[in-house]
């Protein structure tokens, strides 16, 4: 370890580009370890509407050392992929990024604010329709407001008698791709409270905004 020292730089690779960099030479010691850091940001057009592209960096770091032939090859390490967009529904000019490998878990607990939501998910899971938490059965967001009319229309339609004080639960959710209209056929729905269907849903609108949910992308749904 005498003599030796490390150094390091960084890359990107796809929409996205090294804007800060430091990883200068230093000292190998059983004292002090080396210490370097480097930012990324996006290069998608976040001039234009709905952009997105997804990239990823790499570090790379070298040891030298004066009694050596030559340097050791580059070591690197990468991160997963990120995607950066300005594309989500309802916010179209506000820039975020996400770890694509990650699954988003929306979460309705049996004991929380909206029981009855989170009774009928359960319920509803249990009869194999996808979402359900610790699966791969995923479901994945539809953003196209005719087509999650579509699939509220045919769960609950208008014609369906709503006894006082509640109204008409579908699952899988409407905004999904699994939904009643474009999913696999099966779906469930439920009478129960109106006040907790409605805030239940306003969780879910509030639930996408926070994960950058687009079009397309996959999550699940646990129930506590």
């Amino acid at each position: 370890m005498n003599g030796t020292k490390v150094s390091g730089s960084a890359s990107c690779v796809g929409k996205c580009k090294v804007v800060n960099k430091s990883f200068p030479a230093q000292a190998i010691s059983k004292s002090v370890e080396p210490y370097g850091q480097f930012f990324m940001d996006t290069t998608i057009n976040t001039a234009a509407s709905k952009q997105r592209g997804t990239g990823r960096s790499v570090a790379s770091w070298t040891f030298t050392n004066s009694q050596w032939a030559a340097p050791s090859e580059p070591t690197k390490h990468s991160t997963v992929d990120v995607r950066c967009d300005n594309a989500l529904p309802g916010a179209p000019r506000q820039v975020g990024c996400v770890n694509l490998q990650a699954v988003p878990v929306i979460s309705y607990s049996l004991t929380g604010p909206w029981p009855e939501v989170a009774d009928h998910i359960k319920d509803a899971q249990a009869t194999g329709l996808p979402g359900k938490y610790g699966t791969t059965n995923f479901l994945t967001r539809l953003t196209d407001q005719k087509k999650i009319k579509e699939n509220r229309n045919k769960a609950c339609p208008s014609s369906l008698q709503r006894p006082p004080g509640k109204s008409c639960d579908e699952y899988a959710f409407a905004s999904t791709w699994q939904g009643a209209k474009y999913g696999s056929g099966k779906f469930s729905r439920r009478m129960i409270d109106a006040g907790q269907n409605t805030n239940a849903g306003k969780a879910l609108k509030g639930f996408y905004a926070y994960t950058r949910a687009l079009e397309g992308d996959r999550f699940l749904v646990w129930i506590r």
